[in-house]
C-alpha cells in the first residue's frame, strides 16, 4: 500500500507563492499517476493537477498558468509549485495516487486509490 505524506502548506498573501511536496513510501509510486486535489470549506473535493508516470501533466482550468506539477522518481516525490495565489485557492490540499489519471480527468475523487493526510493552504490579505 502506498503511503503519501504532504508538506509545504501555510499562509500567504494574494499574489504569493507556495510549494507543496508529497513523498511516497515505496516504488509503486513510480508507475502511478500522482497529483493533487483540494477541498475548500463547504465545497466538494476537486482535482487540481496530475502527472502521469510518463510525465504527462493535466491541470484544472482555474490553476493553469499559475501552478506547476512535477515529480522526482528518484526521491519518490511529487511537487506542486503554486504562484500568483488567489483568495479562492484557499483549501486543504490532498496528495493522491492512482494507477491512472482518470480520477483527475473525470473529476472523480471518490475513485482515487491512495490519499495523503492533507495540508492547509490559506491565502489571505
Amino acid at each position: 500500500q502506498v503511503q503519501l505524506v504532504e508538506s509545504g502548506g501555510g499562509s500567504v498573501q494574494p499574489g504569493g507563492s507556495l510549494r507543496l511536496s508529497c513523498a511516497a513510501s515505496d516504488d509503486k509510486y513510480k508507475a502511478a499517476c500522482m497529483g493533487w486535489f483540494r477541498q475548500a470549506a463547504g465545497k466538494e473535493r476537486e482535482g487540481v493537477a496530475a502527472i502521469d508516470s510518463d510525465g504527462t501533466t493535466s491541470y484544472a482550468d482555474s490553476v493553469k498558468g499559475r501552478f506547476t506539477i512535477s515529480r522526482d522518481n528518484a526521491k519518490l516525490t511529487v511537487y506542486l509549485e503554486m504562484n500568483s495565489l488567489k483568495l479562492e485557492d484557499t483549501a486543504v490540499y490532498y496528495c493522491a495516487a492512482d494507477p491512472g489519471c482518470g480520477p483527475w480527468l473525470k473529476e472523480d475523487a471518490l475513485s482515487v486509490d491512495y490519499w495523503g493526510q492533507g495540508t492547509q493552504v490559506t491565502v489571505s490579505s
